[in-house]
C-alpha cells in the first residue's frame, strides 16, 4: 500500500540540543546521509471547492488531487462532496483512504466504520478497516476484516492478498499461501501493486523476508509464470534463505528447472542467511 511520510512536531529545545551536539564535528566529516531535516507540514495548495459544483465533480476533483497527493486538498473537496450527499458509504471510504495515506490512522479507523455503517454490503471500508489493524500490527482483527470483505466480494486480488499478508505476518504459513495462491489466480501482477495499493507481509527478521519471497516464487512457479518466479527466487537467494535447496525437488518448480535462467540463476553463489 502507499503511504505519505509522518509529520513530526519537534520541540525548540530539542532542535537546540542537536544542533550543539554536531557542533564538534566538521562539514567534512558528516555524510549528507546523516543529516537531519523538519519536513513542513502539510499545506492546503489548490482553491477550495466551489459552492454550486455538484457532489459528482467534488468527488473527481478529490481523485484526481489524492493521486497528486495533495490529502489535505483532497479531504477538502471529499468532504465538501459528502455536505452534498450525506452518508455516502462511497465518498466516507475515500476520506478514510486518504486519512489512511496520511498516516491519520485513528481518523481512518472512524471513516471506514462509518462507510461501514452506511452500507453494509460495501466490500472496500471491510477491506481498509483491515489495513489499518494491520498497520497497528492486530493481525488477527485484520484477518477478520479481510475475510469480510471478501464473503461480500470474492473476485478482488488485493483483498486475498492482504488476508495473505496478515496471515503471513502471523506465521500461519499455509492458509496464507491458499490465499497468496488464489490472490495470483485473480490477478497475476496483484504483488507488483502491492507498493500502490496492497498490503505486503510484515516480516521482521531477513530470514521470515526469505521465507516469503521463495513461498511466492513457489506459487508463481505452480502457476507457469516462470518470470516472476525466477524474480523472488533471486530475491530469496539475496537473503540467504536456508531452505534454498527445496528449490531442486520441490514438485511447483519442476517446469521452471527446465528453463536455462533457472540454472543460470542457481549457479551462482547463495549468500549464507544474514543476522
Amino acid at each position: 500500500m502507499t503511504s505519505c511520510p509522518r509529520v513530526l512536531l519537534v520541540p525548540a529545545s530539542l532542535i537546540f540540543l542537536c544542533v550543539c551536539a554536531l557542533i564538534p564535528f566538521s562539514a567534512a566529516q558528516t555524510a549528507h546521509s546523516e543529516q537531519l531535516q523538519i519536513r513542513p507540514p502539510l499545506l492546503r495548495s489548490v482553491d477550495p471547492p466551489a459552492k454550486d459544483a455538484t457532489a459528482d465533480q467534488l468527488d473527481k476533483r478529490g481523485d484526481e488531487l489524492r493521486m497528486q497527493k495533495l490529502y489535505l486538498d483532497a479531504l477538502d473537496y471529499y468532504r465538501a462532496a459528502l455536505a452534498k450527499e450525506p452518508n455516502s458509504a462511497k465518498l466516507l471510504n475515500k476520506i478514510g483512504i486518504t486519512e489512511l495515506m496520511m498516516q491519520r490512522y485513528k481518523e481512518a479507523k472512524k471513516s471506514f466504520e462509518k462507510s461501514i455503517k452506511a452500507d453494509r454490503n460495501f466490500a472496500d471500508p471491510y477491506n481498509n478497516l483491515g489495513v489499518v489493524m494491520y498497520e497497528d500490527r492486530k493481525y488477527g482483527s485484520a484477518v477478520k476484516e479481510y475475510q469480510r470483505a471478501i464473503a461480500i466480494d470474492g473476485n478482488s486480488a488485493s483483498f486475498y492478498n492482504n488476508l495473505g499478508a496478515a496471515l503471513f505476518s502471523k506465521k500461519e504459513f499455509d492458509p496464507a499461501v491458499a490465499a497468496y495462491q488464489h490472490a495470483i489466480e485473480l490477478d497475476p501482477d496483484v504483488f507488483a501493486r502491492t507498493s500502490r495499493g496492497g498490503v505486503q507481509a510484515q516480516l521482521p527478521s531477513p530470514e521470515d523476508r526469505a521465507r516469503y519471497d521463495f513461498t511466492v516464487a513457489k506459487l508463481y512457479a505452480k502457476m507457469g509464470f516462470s518470470d516472476q518466479s525466477l524474480e523472488y527466487l533471486r530475491k530469496a537467494m539475496e537473503e540467504g534463505y536456508k531452505d534454498f535447496k527445496d528449490v531442486y525437488k520441490d514438485a511447483e518448480f519442476t517446469e521452471l528447472r527446465k528453463d536455462k535462467r533457472f540454472t543460470e540463476l542457481v549457479s551462482t553463489k547463495m549468500p549464507t542467511l544474514r543476522d
